[in-house]
């Protein structure tokens, strides 16, 4: 059973990364390099021998990846690194692909908040599949690890001392675009991240804890949680209900609660649930 999961796990994440690796490519073959566009890191140092060098972007991919993944060796999971080796893999498979949706626009915005939002996108997905695009991610990736610096924003730190000093090349304006598509990528890795795990955190204060109680516990079936309070000014105390769900479950509690104690005091947060073997995934 227990290699039977193992097996499912791997199989997952390694299904989420090739999906992610399809839409990393879609953002550059459709909507960056035929704009001009750059990428910061690794993928920005790319561009650069496809233009300066006529190098195609996906040999330049994997000759830099492999060498920023021995970095990850000795500094990350050999987990992350084999599912990041994946990653580059189909990357620089997909890349070799010509242009699947053929947009053209004169409106130079649209390619960079485009290519942006799929970028971020498709990060998350290899995120979420255990992996990194290697590249700048891999740096991100120790960034977070040690220094606890959220990924998207250590990313967008190391993408923009390749994105900036390209204006001697792509000209200012097309650094600008760059800029921004590296702004929205992080905006929205970050964003996505942030959402793993996302759950609501209902505290109830009541008089009838223990008929509250009995009834979320049949309602939600799973744990509920008694935290021992004491009212400051009557002194009183009293326990109070503590219990995660979903936003689904939050619309059936708080009229359940309304209806044994029309009194009750209720309180809904949002909250991060996540083992924290997992936490990295939502920083």
């Amino acid at each position: 059973m227990g290699v039977l999961f193992i097996n499912k796990t791997i199989l997952k994440n390694g299904l989420q990364i090739v999906l992610g690796a399809f839409i990393y490519a879609v953002a550059i073959n459709d909507f960056l390099i035929p704009h001009q566009i750059w990428e910061g890191g690794v993928t920005g140092l790319t561009t650069i021998g496809y233009y300066a060098l006529s190098i195609p972007p996906a040999v330049t991919n994997f000759v830099l990846n492999g060498i920023l993944m021995l970095i990850g060796f000795r500094f990350l999971d050999k987990k992350t690194i084999w599912y990041s080796l994946w990653a580059v893999v189909w990357i620089s498979a997909f890349l070799r692909l010509p242009p699947l949706l053929n947009y053209h626009t004169t409106q130079t915005i649209i390619p960079a908040i485009a290519g942006g939002v799929l970028m971020g996108i498709s990060m998350w997905i290899i995120f979420r599949g255990e992996g990194t695009i290697a590249g700048s991610t891999i740096l991100a990736k120790i960034m977070n690890r040690y220094f606890g610096m959220k990924n998207g924003s250590a990313m967008l730190m190391f993408d923009l001392c390749v994105a900036i000093p390209s204006a001697f090349i792509i000209g200012f304006q097309n650094m600008i675009l760059t800029v921004i598509e590296l702004y929205v990528s992080a905006v929205v890795l970050n964003g996505l991240l942030s959402r793993f795990g996302a759950r609501k955190a209902v505290t109830i204060i009541s008089s009838r804890t223990d008929e509250i109680t009995s009834e979320l516990s049949q309602l939600l079936q799973q744990g509920i949680t008694l935290i021992s309070a004491k009212g400051y000014y009557h002194q009183e105390k009293r326990p109070m209900i503590y219990a995660i769900c979903t936003d689904k479950q939050v619309a059936q509690i708080v009229p359940l609660v309304s209806s044994i104690d029309p009194d009750a005091f209720v309180i809904v947060d949002n909250v991060h649930s996540v083992k924290g073997e997992a936490l990295e995934k939502i920083l």
